[in-house]
């Protein structure tokens, strides 16, 4: 079944969360929660009452090791793939010029496909949001030992919401760690708590922004101030854990990774779902929606 967002958007075009402004906003509390409710699955209470708290929550082992070594080497196949590198859905490092990352994978990947479906990741996520979902994004991440970069701070919903137009944040994020995380190879970093908080960002969108911030984001970051606040409120977190450990974080949690230098590579499996009921509209502060492979514009709820 496909449904466009004209019949299932119920949400209105009123932008409740301003950014990309030409003077600072200060930051201010979402109305929506965290933890949407009204559908059962795999996640227990007290689990569900942590992430509503922090905004994420983390699964042990949620890949066995013969499906991590599987996956793996679905990753070493499409990195190695001339089409596949050659296509607009791949990003490159700009100084290296290795794969970063491949966009809409459940697309060109079978077992990625399968996975996003799998009911250990699919009903974590519409348990969630309360709703059945569609994968707004999906990708996966290569960080390569030496030469792998992080990401500055940021939230993704502020993206998906000024240049994709995403209402509200009623997206959750699973990222499925392929190789072991340490604290010391570029590992996830987020703040607890901070999803209950928007931060408008300063700057207008310049046009086609995604070829540039899918490799270094300028636009859409928070100020040096408002990360300093929040830290200071709720501290940070990394997320660190063996290959098959997998993390569910909310839309609007501020999180970042710094580079590896170190010898280990790193490297996940990224999907985004978003909810039916929060389908994406027309961008917020950007004259055009980015590529469909980066923003699905076309929901199809996931039936398994």
């Amino acid at each position: 079944m496909t449904l466009t967002d004209t019949h299932l958007n119920t949400v209105s075009r009123a932008d409740r969360y301003p950014t990309r402004t030409t003077e600072p906003l200060a930051p201010f509390a979402r109305t929506e929660p965290t933890v949407w409710g009204g559908l059962t699955g795999p996640i227990d209470p007290a689990t569900l009452a942590a992430h509503d708290s922090r905004g994420y929550s983390r699964y042990d082992g949620l890949l066995s090791p013969a499906e991590v070594a599987a996956f793996r080497a679905e990753l070493d196949r499409l990195a190695t793939d001339e089409a596949v590198r050659a296509d607009e859905r791949t990003i490159v490092e700009r100084e290296s010029a290795e794969v970063r990352s491949i966009f809409e994978v459940h697309r060109s990947s079978e077992l990625i496909a399968e996975l996003v479906r799998d009911p250990r990741v699919l009903d974590r996520a519409r348990q969630v949001l309360g709703s059945e979902v569609y994968v707004h994004q999906s990708r996966v991440n290569y960080m390569p030992g030496f030469t792998g970069k992080g990401f500055y701070w940021h939230s993704d919903f502020e993206t998906w919401h000024a240049e994709d137009g995403m209402p509200l944040p009623r997206a959750v994020s699973m990222s499925i760690a392929l190789t072991d995380n340490h604290p010391f190879n570029g590992g996830l970093m987020v703040m607890p708590g901070s999803q209950r908080t928007f931060v408008p960002c300063v700057g207008e969108t310049p046009a086609d922004h995604y070829k540039a911030s899918l490799t270094e984001q300028e636009i859409g970051v928070p100020s040096q101030r408002a990360i300093s606040l929040l830290a200071a409120e709720h501290g940070i977190d990394q997320f660190t854990g063996p290959a098959g450990s997998a993390l569910l974080f909310d839309s609007n949690l501020m999180h970042g990774s710094g580079n590896n230098i170190t010898p280990l590579p790193r490297s996940n499996i990224f999907v985004v779902f978003n909810s039916v009921e929060n389908a994406l509209v027309d961008p917020y502060a950007a004259a055009a929606p980015r590529p469909g492979f980066i923003a699905a514009r076309t929901v199809e709820p996931l039936v398994r």
